[in-house]
C-alpha cells in the first residue's frame, strides 16, 4: 500500500507541470514572450563635429555644372557660411525658405544614407540628403523635388587653410590717385635755371 500512495504522489507531482504547459500551450499566445525584436537605428556616416565649420556655398541644377559650380563655391570663401555643432548632438543650419538657422539632426537610413533635418524619420520632406563628403567638399540635395527645384544641390568647400581677403586691401588705389594728382606740381623743372630747386647744382661760372 505504502508503494501505491508512493507511485500515486509521484504521478501528481508530475502532472503539475504539465498542466501548466498545456494551460499556456491552449491561450492565444498572448502571455507569450515576443522573439521579435525592434530593428537598431541606423547610426549616420557623419557626425557633426565633422560637418562643423566654415564654408563657401554655390548650387547647380545641372550634373555638368558641378565643377564649375565647385570654383565658384570656393571663391564665396570671402562670405563664408559657417555650420555650428549644436547642443544636442546635430548641426545648426537654415532649413528651406528661413531666415534664421536652427539645430538640425543627422539622421542614418538603410542603404548607408544620411540625411540632415529636423526631429523625425530620416528622408523627411524638410531633409537634405548628403551625397558626398570628403572632409572638404560637402554635397547635398533636398529630398523634396520641389524644394530641390528652386535650390538646386548645394555644394560646400570648406574655406580652413584659405583665409578670405582683407578687404581693406583697396587702400593703395588711393595712393595712386594721389601721385597722380602730384604730377603736375613737377612742370616748374622746365622754366629757366634760376627756379631750379636748391639741391640741383648751381650753374658755372662766367669767364668775365
Amino acid at each position: 500500500m505504502r508503494a501505491l500512495s508512493s507511485a500515486k504522489n509521484t504521478a501528481w507531482y508530475l502532472l503539475i507541470p504539465a498542466t501548466i504547459l498545456m494551460a499556456g500551450c491552449s491561450g492565444t499566445g498572448m502571455n507569450m514572450p515576443s522573439l521579435t525584436t525592434t530593428p537598431a537605428a541606423t547610426p549616420p556616416a557623419y557626425t557633426a563635429d565633422q560637418l562643423a565649420g566654415r564654408y563657401g556655398l554655390a548650387a547647380y541644377q545641372r550634373d555638368e555644372d558641378r565643377t564649375r559650380t565647385e570654383a565658384e563655391a570656393r571663391q564665396q570663401c570671402r562670405q563664408p557660411y559657417e555650420i555650428v555643432r549644436g547642443p544636442n548632438g546635430g548641426v545648426v543650419m537654415h532649413l528651406a525658405d528661413q531666415s534664421a538657422p536652427e539645430e538640425l539632426q543627422l539622421k542614418g537610413s538603410t542603404g548607408g544614407k544620411t540625411y540632415v533635418g529636423p526631429e523625425g524619420e530620416a528622408g523627411g520632406e524638410q531633409d537634405r540628403e548628403i551625397l558626398s563628403f570628403d572632409g572638404k567638399v560637402l554635397v547635398m540635395r533636398w529630398v523634396s523635388a520641389e524644394i530641390a527645384s528652386r535650390y538646386g544641390t548645394a555644394i560646400y568647400v570648406r574655406c580652413e587653410g584659405t583665409p578670405p581677403p582683407r578687404t581693406k586691401k583697396k587702400a593703395p588705389p588711393k595712393k595712386k590717385a594721389a601721385k597722380q594728382k602730384q604730377q603736375p606740381a613737377a612742370a616748374p623743372a622746365a622754366q629757366p635755371q634760376t627756379d631750379r630747386p636748391v639741391f640741383m647744382a648751381p650753374p658755372p661760372p662766367s669767364d668775365n
